[in-house]
């Protein structure tokens, strides 16, 4: 309830900051600020709830008041009594009358002004077992007969009422599986009906891991095997010694030219123009012998330009002579060289005759030149 000090007395309007109450659980009336609840309360997920309720003249909203109003959930005994913990139940086949084989207690999520307190009992009278309270919120499990065959019945199921003592008295029914062992003279468990069930020629624990196991690295083996075995090795590109490709060769020595032949192999290299037309094979010695076209010797006036075309195009015509290609790099000799420069380009000259006189300077290498060119002049002159 609300009220305006002001002479006016304006009317006022409740409402609720949602933010306090997220899930909707209460309303309240605009008019009177009635609260009231819109869902079903449960104690036992929140006792109490912070709620702020807004006042606010209805002429004038930003005249307003915000109140904390806490609400507090009286507990009611709506929740029954239920076992305290899973309980892992055995009876040895050699128990006697009256032997305690569990002790079972009970919570309750209700919270009573007088405390909880919990009762015990068979749904049904059991031949078997039976339940003694201990009227501490707390019963045994006694057998009643003596004697147990796991082979006959392997698992027993005792059904349990609790109930509690509170208005309106709630009760619940829980079952316990007890299971029928074989156990030592001092009680302790042996094995029960599973392993019995599983190891009828009387194996252990630990052999049938040990056979599990075995068993496992077989499986483990056998996928390896078969995962190698099908891996297979890809065929070498070069199936024989015998196949033969190109190769590149690098020289790093000076000088040599024709002569040099065992510094590489000239069998390894091949014109692939001649294998276009030919289609021979240039790696090996040909079993057709062609008998090489001899020219008659050039005049002595040949200039020595057409002299070397007219060689070159020889060899290039010629199938019997194996067109090897090779690379010579050539250092720059100098000005300390009697040849001098040997390069195309400042050897050539426009002029219709040349002296080649010079040529009988240049040493023994250069004789032969000498002797053809050497003298063509001279004889030009006589005649």
């Amino acid at each position: 309830m609300a009220r305006d000090p002001d002479s006016a007395a304006g009317p006022i309007r409740f409402s609720l900051d949602r933010h306090t109450d997220l899930d909707r659980i209460f309303n309240i009336h605009s008019g009177n600020g009635s609260i009231y609840t819109s869902k079903m309360l449960d104690r036992e997920l929140s006792q109490w709830h912070n709620l702020s309720v807004i006042a606010a003249e209805i002429n004038n909203p930003k005249e307003m008041t915000r109140v904390s109003v806490y609400v507090r959930i009286l507990d009611v005994n709506d929740n029954a009594p239920q076992f305290a913990v899973f309980y892992d139940t055995f009876v040895c086949e050699n128990a006697r009358v009256g032997q305690l084989i569990q002790t079972i207690s009970a919570v309750d999520k209700d919270d009573p002004l007088g405390g909880q307190k919990f009762f015990f009992s068979l749904a049904a009278v059991n031949p078997n077992f039976t339940v003694q309270d201990n009227e501490d919120n707390t019963a045994r499990i006694l057998t009643r007969r003596n004697g147990f065959s796991r082979h006959e019945i392997s698992t027993y199921l005792l059904p349990v009422v609790i109930s509690d003592n509170d208005y309106p008295i709630q009760s619940s029914t829980g079952t316990l599986t007890i299971r029928v062992c074989a156990c030592d003279s001092r009680g302790n468990m042996q094995s029960c009906n599973a392993e019995a069930l599983l190891l009828p020629a009387g194996l252990s624990t630990g052999a049938l891991i040990a056979i599990l196991l075995c068993i496992i690295i077989l499986l483990v083996i056998v996928v390896l095997f078969a995962a190698l075995k099908r891996q297979r090795k890809k065929e070498p590109l070069i199936l024989s010694k015998e196949d033969i490709r190109d190769n590149i060769v690098s020289y790093n020595d000076e000088g040599g030219g024709e002569e040099d032949t065992q510094a590489f192999d000239i069998g390894t290299l091949r014109n692939p123009a001649a294998i276009e037309d030919k289609k021979l094979r240039r790696d090996i010695i040909p079993e057709t012998l062609f008998i090489p076209r001899r020219t008659p010797s050039a005049p002595d006036n040949t200039d020595v330009r057409d002299f070397i075309n007219q060689r070159l195009k020889e060899h290039d015509n010629d199938p019997s002579a194996p067109p090897y290609d090779s690379l010579a790099t050539y250092a720059y000799e100098g000005n300390d060289s009697i040849a001098e420069s040997l390069s195309s380009l400042e050897s050539g000259t426009t002029e219709g005759d040349q002296n080649y006189d010079y040529l009988k300077e240049w040493g023994p290498r250069f004789n032969k030149l000498a002797e053809m060119y050497g003298g063509g002049e001279s004889d030009k002159d006589t005649s």
